[in-house]
């Protein structure tokens, strides 16, 4: 709810400056994606980055070697499956609403 009620702040904030909004990372589970557009309204249309499962494990690998943080304890391929196990039923709700553009 926070997260969804600083979006709805900051796009009203620029309502008159802009053409749209691009944002990252949000919705990341189906329900947010329910919420958002109660809330908000219905994007017109959601980009979806589409890449193997072994570029994201490097490009996490590749994180994780940069921080110094521990916090998260999960590995690379529990973090993917993880992204996969939300983003399928979020990515099916976009695609059966024709809003999803898949890029590679």
């Amino acid at each position: 709810g926070i997260v969804l009620e600083l979006l709805k702040e900051a796009m009203v904030s620029k309502l008159g400056d802009t053409k749209g909004f691009l944002i990252d990372g949000y919705p990341q589970e189906l329900k947010d994606a329910e919420e958002f557009e109660s809330k908000i309204g219905e994007p017109k249309l959601v980009l979806c980055l589409d890449c193997s499962a072994e570029t994201m494990s490097s490009r996490l690998l590749m994180r994780n070697q940069s921080s110094q943080s521990s916090d998260n304890i999960e590995t690379p391929e529990e973090r993917i499956e993880s992204y996969y196990q939300a983003s399928k039923p979020l990515i099916a709700y976009y695609e059966s609403k024709t809003q999803l553009c898949k890029v590679n």
